[in-house]
């Protein structure tokens, strides 16, 4: 499943309760137009399956790093 900037924002938002500021602008020099992986290798080499939703990712993630930094 693809993930926008955007999508990313709002899951955090909604994870941490906490509002986040961000301005939309335009693309700047270097940034790439879409970035994707393919978590097949994981799954046939690993018998590993990401089974959380982005929400749950980014509530785990921000617990972490609000824990050990």
């Amino acid at each position: 499943t693809g993930y926008s900037v955007l999508d990313m924002i709002n899951a955090f938002e909604k994870a941490t309760n906490k509002k986040v500021n961000y301005v939309i602008g335009p693309r700047r020099e270097g940034d790439i137009d879409e970035c994707y992986s393919d978590p097949t290798k994981a799954n046939n080499e690993l018998n590993w399956k990401a089974e959380k939703n982005l929400t749950d990712m980014v509530k785990s993630a921000y617990d972490y790093v609000s824990k050990n930094y």
